[in-house]
C-alpha cells in the first residue's frame, strides 16, 4: 500500500532541491515555469531530465513535434525570478535578461548555468512526463556564486 499525497510531499520537502527555470520554444511561442524536479543523466552522449506536471500548459507544449528547452539553474539571488515563474501569469520574461543559443529556447544569460536542449525522450511517470533533453549548448556565467536551493517549503542559501 502506497503512502498518500500529503504523506509524499511531507517526506519530500526534507530533500534540498536547486531551482530551475525551465524554458520552452514550439515554433514562436514561447513558455516557462519553475521547476526543481531537474536531475543529469548522462555525459555520453550529454542528458538532463526535468519532470513536468501534464496538467502544466508547458506539458502540452512540450508533447508537440520541433519543442526544445532550456535549463536555468539560477543563482542563490534570483528567487524573485523563481517566483515570477511560478506564479505571475502575464508576460514572464519582462523580468530577465533573456537571449538564445543553439536551440532558439530562451536562456537567462545571468544564470548560475544555462543548459540548451533538444528533446532526447519522453516517459509518462504518473502525473508528470520526465523529459530527457539532449544538451546542445551550455554556459556558466558565474562559475563561482551559490545556487538557490528549495528545502522545506522555502528558499535556501548553501553555508560557506
Amino acid at each position: 500500500m502506497s503512502i498518500s499525497s500529503e504523506q509524499f510531499r511531507e517526506a519530500m520537502r526534507h530533500f534540498p532541491a536547486g531551482v530551475t527555470i525551465v524554458t520552452i520554444k514550439l515554433g514562436e511561442q514561447i513558455h516557462g515555469l519553475t521547476v526543481s524536479a531537474f536531475v543529469s543523466v548522462s555525459p555520453d552522449p550529454p542528458l538532463i531530465a526535468v519532470f513536468i506536471d501534464q496538467r502544466h500548459g508547458a506539458h502540452q507544449m512540450l508533447e508537440q513535434e520541433g519543442a526544445v528547452f532550456a535549463v536555468n539553474i539560477l543563482r542563490h539571488d534570483q528567487a524573485h525570478l523563481s517566483n515570477r515563474f511560478a506564479w505571475v501569469q502575464e508576460d514572464r520574461f519582462a523580468e530577465g535578461d533573456w537571449g538564445t543559443a543553439v536551440t532558439g529556447a530562451p536562456i537567462l544569460r545571468d544564470a548560475l548555468v544555462w543548459v540548451d536542449c533538444t528533446i532526447y525522450g519522453r516517459h509518462d511517470a504518473g502525473t508528470h512526463t520526465i523529459y530527457v533533453g539532449e544538451i546542445q549548448a551550455s554556459h556558466v556565467p558565474v562559475p563561482d556564486d551559490k545556487p538557490l536551493v528549495y528545502w522545506n517549503r522555502d528558499y535556501q542559501v548553501l553555508g560557506a
